[in-house]
Formats: structure tokens, sequence, C-alpha cells
């Protein structure tokens, strides 16, 4: 008989079960629902540390605007006076930014400045990924100090 052949046997060995395929995609199903979740978290954090690496740098390049002109910028002039010299910047020896951009924080969007009243504090906001003020977790704000 032709079906009791040896090699047939083999071949017949060596293949796969549609069960044993079905039993690897589970598994590898469970791992990727339980592994996904924490590296979109990670991911998630990182944008956040960005945007404070990012304040941070922001918050040293004003120092040296204040430096040169006396003064932090306006709220009017804003971070744009970082990379352009406002009319009333005497002494600014800028840019003071590589790139001459101001950079938008991890999501796109226009970090926030002002200037404290007695204009010796500056406050750089990113509302975060929702771009509304407060929140939790990636929808938190990050400021400077924070």
């Amino acid at each position: 008989m032709v079906h009791d052949s040896p090699s047939y046997r083999r071949a017949k060995v060596a293949g796969f079960t549609l069960v044993e395929l079905l039993v690897v995609l589970a598994i590898l199903t469970l791992l990727v629902g339980l592994v996904g979740p924490r590296m979109l978290n990670q991911l998630g954090g990182a944008k956040s540390k960005t945007a404070g690496v990012q304040i941070s740098d922001l918050e040293k390049s004003l120092e040296l605007f204040k430096l040169s002109v006396g003064r932090f910028p306006t709220d009017e002039e804003g971070l744009d006076a970082l990379v352009k010299k406002p009319a009333s910047a005497n002494g600014w020896d800028g840019p003071y930014l590589k790139g001459g951009t101001v950079p938008l924080d991890p999501w796109n969007n226009p970090y926030k400045y002002k200037r404290a009243a007695n204009g010796a504090e500056v406050e750089i906001l990113s509302l975060g990924a929702d771009g509304a003020p407060g929140g939790e977790g990636e929808n938190a704000d990050v400021r400077n100090g924070k």
C-alpha cells in the first residue's frame, strides 16, 4: 500500500495541526496583550520627560537672555524673544536657541510662557497630551521646576 510508505509517515509527522497553530497564536496574543500596554505607558512617560527636558533648556536660554538684556522677556515678547530680537531688548545677543525656532512640546503644541508680575520669575508650561489645563498621566501639565 502506498500510504504505509516511510516517506508518507514522515511528512505526516513533520507538520503542525491547526489546533497547535491556534494555541501558539493564542499565547502570542496574550503576551502582546500583557506587554503592549506597558510599552505604550513607557512611551507616554517619555514624552512627559522630554517636555521637562525641553522646558529646562528653555529656562537656561531665558537666563542667558536675562544676562544680556537685564530682564526676562515680557509676556507679549514670549519665547520668540529667544530667537528674534525684540525692539526694546537692548543688549540682545541671540539667538539663544539652536535652529532659530522655539521648539514645540512633544505633542506639537507651543509652550506657554508667563512672566511673574515682579519680573523676577517665569513660568513655562506644556498642557500635556490633551492640550487642556490639569489632567493626569499623559494629560498632566508639565511645568518648569516639576
